[in-house]
């Protein structure tokens, strides 16, 4: 079976399983609401954070501050203390406080669509361009994070070194159409079953795909 192949059933089993698995990105989907600029907000305060501690930071930071506006009038030293619980919350307050300030002084309030606009927003790199790209404009492009490149490369889909690589050689052997999927699919996986330290490969869905679980087993 060639990689595409691959793909199209590792997608078709992942699409039935992962909703039912429930993974903390449910929560960030949610709190997201396909807004752009709680795709942005959230997107800067996902940055070497978990889910599951992001979600209901993002969550109490909408209620004080509903619209980049409300941000943008907000105190610094306001906004730090509500992003307490998150890692870098000083930091990132700047992030955000830059972010909304460009948004709305630069861009009207409109969020950019597009990649290069996107990266010259304070905490915003590749992968959480391309995240915005998915969920507020629902352009096709491939988000590789830390469990998209942990995870294409056990499968053997991909044999890279860098998250920047991985996007690149997905994009080669993943079907244009399947692309927006493929974050959500495999971050699900990770959060839940393909865990880094610990991988449940016996419980995984996919492990007649996975070139890291046949060769565990001693079958390549």
């Amino acid at each position: 079976m060639n990689p595409t192949e691959r793909v199209k059933k590792i997608v078709e089993i992942l699409r039935e399983v992962i909703p039912k698995l429930d993974p903390p990105i449910h929560g960030m989907f949610e709190i997201q609401k396909d807004d752009p600029y709680r795709v942005l907000v959230c997107g800067i305060l996902s940055a070497r954070s978990k889910d599951e501690k992001t979600v209901p930071v993002c969550r109490r930071l909408f209620e004080k501050y509903p619209t980049a506006e409300d941000l943008l009038k907000a105190p610094l030293e306001e906004i730090e203390e509500t992003l307490k619980g998150i890692g870098l919350h000083r930091q990132k307050a700047k992030y955000l406080k830059g972010a909304v300030e460009i948004l709305i002084n630069r861009y009207g309030g409109k969020l950019p669509n597009t990649l290069e606009e996107l990266t010259k927003f304070p905490g915003i790199g590749r992968k959480i361009a391309n995240i915005i790209l998915i969920h507020a404009f629902g352009k096709d492009t491939i988000a590789v994070d830390t469990h998209v490149h942990r995870i294409a490369n056990l499968l053997g889909l991909v044999r890279t070194k860098r998250p920047e690589q991985t996007e690149e050689e997905l994009k080669k052997v993943v079907p244009k159409r399947l692309w927006k999927e493929i974050n959500y699919l495999l971050v699900g996986l990770g959060q839940t079953i393909c865990d880094p330290k610990k991988p449940r490969c016996e419980e995984c869905p996919i492990r007649d795909f996975c070139e890291f679980y046949k060769t565990k087993r001693g079958e390549i």
